[in-house]
């Protein structure tokens, strides 16, 4: 079942279905072969908090989708077996299913690129050509300690004393390179959203599920992924570190990999108009 509220005349549409037994938001827009979006895990994230700069221009080339995924935005925050992933990936599986989509693209940032992995593993029918921007459950460090310092921050956030401004600030600031990118508008908007209380329940089920199942490793199965996939990092994510791409362009047969220099975990907004470039001549090519 759907419900679809549009919005202005852009094409931008906001729309709800009925997924594995929960309510999964999503905002579309543009028409041609399907580019799903896929956002990160962070506190007060959502699908438009990752990608919302990016979906006018993807959309003048793809039909853009871009999910909360479950736990996140305006998805519904339900207790589910398994590790997050799976259970994530069903429910993506299953909206392409009622968009009449059989195969998309796909763009999946940080947590979203777990759910991206599972989903090739899981249904390699459903996915065409692939990025991978920070993958979680993808790399492994090289040099690095594990966990990083963005992990540590990020699966701390809702720890005592709990959420304040003071802590959403030193997660953005940790998630970007320029500092330029933490804005006073940015933090209020992120706190607002995690302070939520089925948003904070939310994230905490995803978080303590990739952080402790044997199923949320994914880079055991890489060997497996046989889908053309695009690699994308910030040279200096400090969540998702670079020499972990490393790892994974050894393992993955059909990947290559792309770094940007002075860039954070948030390559589409920190790099937007590069990313959109490399992304759209990526899917087109």
């Amino acid at each position: 079942m759907m419900g679809d509220t549009h919005i202005g005349p852009t094409n931008l549409a906001s729309r709800t279905v009925a997924v594995q037994g929960t309510k999964l938001h999503f905002h579309e827009a543009g028409v041609g072969e399907t580019l799903v979006l896929l956002h990160g895990g962070g506190p007060g994230a959502s699908g438009w908090s990752n990608f919302g700069g990016n979906v006018a221009a993807l959309a003048e080339q793809f039909h853009v989708v871009v999910p909360d995924q479950p736990g996140y935005g305006l998805a519904d925050k339900p207790e589910f077996d398994g590790d997050y992933w799976t259970f994530a990936a069903r429910c993506i599986a299953d909206l392409l299913s009622s968009l009449g989509v059989e195969k998309a693209h796909f763009v999946g940032n940080s947590m979203g690129g777990g759910t991206t992995v599972r989903l090739a593993l899981d249904r390699p029918d459903c996915i065409d050509r692939m990025i991978l921007m920070g993958p979680a459950g993808v790399s492994v460090n090289v040099v690095t300690p594990h966990p990083s310092e963005g992990l540590k921050i990020l699966s701390s956030f809702y720890d005592a004393p709990g959420p304040s401004r003071d802590r959403m600030a030193a997660f953005i600031r940790m998630m970007v390179f320029d500092p330029a990118m933490v804005t006073d508008e940015l933090i209020t908007e992120r706190l607002e959203a995690a302070m939520d209380p089925d948003a904070r329940a939310g994230a905490l089920r995803a978080v303590r599920s990739i952080m402790s199942s044997p199923d949320a490793e994914l880079w055991r199965h890489l060997h497996e992924v046989q889908h053309e996939t695009l690699l994308v990092w910030g040279r200096d994510d400090r969540v998702v570190p670079m020499d972990g791409g490393l790892f994974a362009l050894q393992r993955m047969p059909n990947a290559d990999l792309h770094v940007f220099s002075r860039c954070g975990h948030w390559a589409q907004a920190e790099r937007r108009d590069e990313f959109n470039r490399l992304a759209i001549d990526f899917f087109t090519r």
